[in-house]
């Protein structure tokens, strides 16, 4: 397995011939989308989801029906390749396997909406790898590799520990990370590796366009 960051919570999979993206937002370099199989997008917030790098590729798009609204109103050229998928859901995308978990994004602040979340638990050979969008909801199932979100408007730095402990990982990569500054990530990196080595797991913050 090939696992590559591409800026923010965009990362892209490579396993066997098949190649996924997940979350292509905003600030995502458009590398992610070349030439892939298949995008997934977990909820409508630009930092996740940009028509733009969308039309990038010609592949099919697995997402929520929220984002699926937000498609067929902003985007409608991309409608014939959408496939919306629900909660608990799985299906299969070349030999990688997919399950579609949760429903709900984090709280933002309690006077706002809740908009819809979906994470996705893919089977990467023998690897398992969760990307949970903006949400703490674990898989309820064995993980490999938590992409887990170290910075967000919805989430302190003690939360992100707590839910990558929650998760049990033995690898850790850090997604979620354009909010704070390199000073704060800096903090934030030092409170995830302290915590999550000291529970046995690894924690690495990849630079863009790199590899894990």
């Amino acid at each position: 397995m090939r696992l590559t960051k591409f800026g923010h919570a965009a990362v892209r999979i490579e396993h066997d011939g098949t190649t996924i993206a997940l979350d292509p937002g905003v600030w995502s370099q458009r590398e992610c989308v070349e030439g892939v199989d298949a995008v997934l997008i977990t909820h409508e917030h630009v930092d996740h989801y940009v028509p733009e790098l969308l039309r990038g590729t010609g592949a099919p798009i697995y997402t929520i029906d929220a984002v699926a609204a937000q498609i067929r109103a902003g985007a409608p050229d991309l409608v014939e390749r959408v496939t919306v998928v629900a909660p608990e859901e799985t299906w299969s995308i070349g030999g990688i396997e997919v399950r579609a978990v949760g429903e709900l994004h984090a709280v933002i602040h309690p006077e706002l909406p809740r908009f819809h979340n979906s994470g996705y638990l893919l089977t990467v050979g023998e690897t398992r790898v969760f990307h949970p969008g903006d949400a703490l909801t674990a898989p309820g199932s064995p993980v490999d590799v938590l992409l887990a979100p170290v910075c967000a408007p919805w989430m302190r730095v003690s939360e992100g520990v707590d839910f990558a402990r929650e998760v049990g990982a033995a690898r850790n990569v850090a997604i979620h990370d354009r909010v704070f500054s390199a000073e704060g990530l800096g903090v934030a990196d030092a409170q995830f590796g302290r915590f999550l080595e000291a529970a046995g797991q690894e924690y690495v913050r990849l630079a863009d366009g790199a590899d894990l």
